[in-house]
């Protein structure tokens, strides 16, 4: 911006010197062509599935991204929107969804200037499976709905009735799920393509065993059968796991053989999430020392999973900037070759000196701008890094101390301390995600408001009962973006500070615009505080900061086993 600010001053200064002078006739700029090499970018594709294929997926990550970088956005259409897909897909794969919707949905605009329905199918299907793993069912329909719409094959369109059905399997409506796969086991398509048919009858074969069919083993069993044959190690994943849960009561042994032959294969592909519902089912189904051997795995491996998939997230998020930034340079450099090749022709000595002076001031002011905003990153880096850090050490550290103490102290033989086992053990990784969805990017957008009501209603329990009014009444699209991200934060701190302190029953948030203000009000019945204890707690020093940064008012009106209010307006 600041470059583009000072442009105009440039033009005018040349101009000056020019008339001065006499020296030459007035030419206009020609801007520089973008060299365009499909040749090299083909050749980063081809290097990005070479290496997709090997699961050597930071390598294959960094060369899509390059072809996207590479590509023009007019004429090469097709091929930004493969990148995208396969970016998209990497991320999917390490367990980054939020991180996958965001590079999936860069591919939208491009999809207006194709009319091939196979990218709008991959890139609607990997947003829909996105949402599956985030248990948003509702959007995840809407995104396979536009993938079946779409003019594609016979298989895409079974392919796509199939992962629909998983919604319906997550709701454990099974006689949905036989509806919609049985007539695609005759489909001539399907019976010719090897993969689509494993996956179709082994879905198809686990829901007949969930509503106790007589039908589910043949199909399971064929399913396994046809996965063995093809060497499609992600598909025997499940396949493995569907036949445990199978023989999990009529051949315990078995069961548990299956069981591990699917933890085995998950391990070796890398699959966390597999992993770690293989090690429930063994936990559930093995001697005592067994089951112990298995929960100590399984809660290494959830410890850990946070750590991995950010660490993942954070590469990629690098190869990316890398990527940025030595396109920004190029382009810069080839700015700065137009310049001086204009300097040679011109000859003009005083021309060179004030262009010069422009550009490092304007080197100055960018690199000024550059080492502020670099700071204020770090030092959000660091707070983000210390409250993550005390959310590991008092919300998480004592779960996990006590659920290892449970698993060695006690016997897990018995029914009950399994089932209390596996309680403890779905709290941690509850927890986990929860830290992780915590700091991830906020959505300012569209989908703002729904966030917010999700993190709301995450406090609701059944000891404690949120209530908002007049939230829908409030254009969230005219407020700024940061002053929606404060909103957020600071109703997020509210709940946090009611739920360690509040012991109410009842919170209720009332929204209300009123001019250029809006007002929001928060009231629970809980055991209040005085000023004192008020002036104690940081979260709500952190609250009354974060809203007079954006110039607000808030009032805290609060007595001891009275209840607990604060107002707060901000202006929009």
């Amino acid at each position: 911006m600041i470059l583009k600010k000072l442009r105009p001053i440039v033009y005018f200064l040349s101009l000056l010197f020019f008339l001065i002078l006499h020296s030459c006739e007035k030419k206009t700029l020609n801007n520089l062509k973008k060299k365009h090499n499909t040749a090299e970018i083909d050749r980063l594709i081809a290097l990005g599935d070479k290496y997709f294929e090997q699961s050597e997926y930071d390598s294959s990550y960094y060369y899509f991204n390059k072809a996207k970088s590479a590509c023009d956005e007019n004429n090469d259409v097709s091929k930004i929107i493969y990148s995208i897909s396969n970016l998209a897909t990497i991320q999917q794969n390490q367990g980054d969804y939020s991180g996958s919707e965001t590079t999936a949905m860069e591919a939208i605009p491009f999809l207006e200037k194709t009319t091939n329905p196979q990218h709008k199918w991959n890139i609607y299907t990997i947003i829909g499976i996105n949402y599956l793993y985030t248990s948003d069912h509702n959007n995840a329909l809407y995104y396979y709905t536009k993938a079946l719409n779409l003019r594609i094959s016979e298989l895409r369109k079974a392919d796509t009735k199939n992962n629909i059905s998983q919604i319906y399997t997550d709701k454990e409506n099974h006689h949905q799920v036989i509806k919609i796969l049985s007539p695609l086991t005759v489909q001539k398509e399907v019976l010719n393509n090897p993969e689509s048919l494993s996956r179709i009858i082994d879905n198809l074969g686990y829901s007949y065993f969930k509503v106790g069919d007589s039908r589910a083993f043949d199909y399971l069993n064929k399913s396994l059968k046809i996965r063995t044959q093809e060497k499609d190690e992600w598909g025997l994943i499940s396949s493995y796991y569907h036949l445990s849960e199978f023989y999990k009561k009529s051949n315990v042994n078995l069961g548990n053989n299956y069981a591990r032959l699917a933890y085995e294969k998950a391990t070796k592909l890398n699959s966390v999430d597999s992993r770690l519902e293989c090690l429930k089912l063994l936990i559930q189904n093995s001697s005592a020392n067994k089951s112990k051997e298995y929960s100590l795995k399984y809660l290494h491996i959830n410890d850990s999973i946070t750590k991995v998939r950010q660490k993942a997230k954070n590469q990629f998020a690098k190869i990316k900037y890398d990527s940025k930034k030595e396109k920004d340079e190029n382009l810069k450099l080839k700015a700065q070759k137009t310049l001086q090749l204009e300097h040679q022709k011109k000859r003009n000595l005083v021309l060179y000196t004030v262009v010069g002076i422009i550009i490092a001031i304007s080197i100055f002011i960018t690199n000024l701008l550059l080492a502020r905003n670099k700071r204020e990153k770090i030092k959000a880096s660091y707070t983000t890094e210390i409250r993550i850090a005390k959310k590991l050490h008092d919300e998480l550290a004592n779960d996990v101390y006590h659920t290892m103490a449970f698993a060695e102290t006690q016997d897990l033989s018995t029914k009950h301390n399994k089932e209390i086992l596996i309680s403890n053990l779905d709290t941690i990784y509850s927890r986990t995600r929860n830290i992780s969805r915590e700091n991830n990017a906020m959505e300012t957008g569209p989908l703002f408001i729904s966030d917010l009501k999700e993190m709301m209603s995450g406090f609701n329990t059944q000891e404690v009962n949120v209530i908002t009014n007049g939230m829908d009444s409030i254009n969230w699209m005219a407020i700024e973006s940061n002053k929606k991200i404060i909103i957020y934060r600071v109703i997020q701190e509210l709940l946090v500070n009611m739920k360690k302190h509040s012991q109410c029953s009842l919170v209720v948030l009332t929204f209300k615009k009123t001019g250029d203000k809006l007002q929001i009000d928060y009231t629970d019945n809980g055991v209040g505080a005085t000023i004192e204890q008020l002036n104690s707690k940081n979260g709500l020093q952190n609250v009354e900061n974060r809203i007079q940064a954006i110039k607000g008012l808030i009032n805290f009106d609060t007595k001891s086993n009275k209840g607990f209010k604060v107002q707060f307006i901000i202006p929009i």
